[in-house]
């Protein structure tokens, strides 16, 4: 075979690998696009409204906070701190009727402590601490940038009354989604919990927290696969005349 021949083999095998690796490409972008808008519903819809219609810079955007704080796991929260912040919200809820404004600032500065214990970015990186939480709870996000901006708003001639006032309720009432949503432990918390007091049991002969101790043939082990309790949400509203949130 003359290095003529050899030559032009190489260069159709080139070009075949190229043409191979775009079309690779542009299969692999609808797909991306696609797993993007699935993980991240409407946040994908306001990233592109930002991006003025731009769906491949808004998902740059996005694909970007996931590569940033996709691998996050959140912090399991103490039975105390869970306590705490639950009786935090309560009366900040109580104070709306009273002080609006300053319930919603209440609220802000409390999901802004929970996410940070729960291990996302500290409150005081709020662009940064929304992002991450967008990865996780892109959902429920939206009610903690409505209450962060009705919080931080200039105040000019506006009153705490009328819509003012339905403003920040309704701010308040869609945060709690991401309240509770942060607050509620996660499966394998409960799992890694439960693990824990067996292993306890196991070593200091004292009884497990169903009251049976280790040798107990129905005592049920730390690999039973039993389902972990979650928190009920509570419906509330700020007074009688408000409509309870559904």
């Amino acid at each position: 075979m003359s290095t003529g021949v050899i030559i032009a083999l190489i260069v159709i095998v080139a070009a075949v690998l190229v043409v191979a690796a775009v079309l690779a490409l542009r299969a692999r972008g609808p797909q991306h696009g696609g797993s993007l808008k699935r993980r991240f519903g409407p946040e994908y819809d306001r990233a592109v409204a930002r991006h003025d219609g731009d769906s491949k810079a808004a998902e740059r955007e996005l694909a970007e906070r996931v590569r940033r704080h996709g691998s996050l796991h959140p912090r399991p929260l103490e039975s105390a701190e869970r306590e705490r912040f639950e009786a935090g919200w309560t009366a900040a809820r109580e104070r709306f009727v009273d002080s609006p404004r300053e319930a919603v600032g209440e609220a802000d500065r409390l999901l802004a402590e929970l996410a940070g214990a729960r291990g996302f970015p500290d409150g005081g990186q709020y662009e940064e601490q929304l992002a991450a939480l967008s990865v996780h709870h892109a959902h429920h996000v939206e009610g903690y940038r409505r209450v962060h901006r009705v919080t931080h708003a200039r105040v000019d001639d506006a009153h705490d009354g009328g819509a003012g006032t339905e403003e920040m309720r309704e701010s308040m009432v869609e945060a709690r989604a991401l309240f509770e949503a942060l607050l509620r432990p996660a499966r394998h918390d409960g799992a890694r919990h439960e693990a824990g007091r067996h292993e306890a049991a196991r070593h200091d002969g004292a009884p497990a927290a169903d009251g049976r101790r280790e040798g107990d043939p129905h005592r049920p082990g730390a690999d039973d696969d039993a389902p972990v309790p979650t928190r009920a949400p509570r419906t509330w509203s700020f007074s009688k005349r408000q409509p309870k949130e559904s």
